[in-house]
């Protein structure tokens, strides 16, 4: 896998850099940024076998439902890696995440439309404010629990975004946003989540 082979080549260097200089913080906080990147590719297909989360499209997922609530998931490096077609360019690449986003979420609606107070709840920093709104989501505020974990995966979410845009690409994780709203609320704006996922699949076909 060149993803974990890269990653443990990496992991090694700053090990060695980290005992010559003998600044050991470098080599323990690149175990864990490497360890960030590797463990999606081994975390998931069980996670997945197991139940605890439910994949509702190749790159929209979300995990078992607690308290009255849902967390849902972009899709994770494991997940880009092995779903996005490597001869996608950037636009294209875009388009086809949100595209999987909005198939998923559709699915997420159908699985739970007769429990319509359950609350879906998910944090992106791609995802357009207007956009989410339209789609019945209110913006609430990002906890800090949830900013700690981004920033503590950011290598991951690097790696990811890069992929995302088919270059090496920054995330703006200070502009995340968490976004929140009942089944019955996204049920409401479901026709048009439909026709914005029917545009953004014409459009993919036609420039692929």
């Amino acid at each position: 896998m060149v993803i974990g082979s890269v990653s443990i080549a990496l992991l090694l260097v700053f090990i060695v850099i980290s005992l010559k200089t003998e600044v050991y913080i470098i080599g323990v906080f690149m175990f864990f940024a490497v360890l960030t990147i590797i463990a999606p590719f081994y975390d998931m297909p069980s996670l997945k076998k197991s139940g605890r989360v439910i994949y509702h499209s190749p790159l929209f997922i979300s995990e078992k439902p607690t308290n009255g609530a849902i967390k849902i998931h972009g899709g994770t490096l494991f997940d880009y890696y092995f779903v996005i077609d490597k001869k996608m360019n950037g636009k294209q690449r875009t388009n086809f995440i949100l595209q999987q986003y909005l198939d998923g979420l559709l699915s997420l609606m159908e699985q739970y439309k007769e429990n319509k107070h359950l609350i879906v709840k998910g944090t992106s920093y791609i995802i357009n404010e207007r956009t989410a709104e339209k789609m019945g989501f209110k913006t609430i505020k990002t906890d800090t629990f949830q900013k700690i974990i981004l920033n503590f995966n950011f290598l991951n979410v690097l790696l990811s975004y890069s992929i995302a845009k088919n270059k090496l690409s920054f995330p703006a994780v200070n502009n995340t946003k968490t976004f929140q709203a009942e089944i019955g609320e996204l049920i409401e704006r479901k026709e048009y989540v439909e026709n914005l996922n029917q545009s953004l699949k014409r459009m993919i076909a036609s420039n692929y």
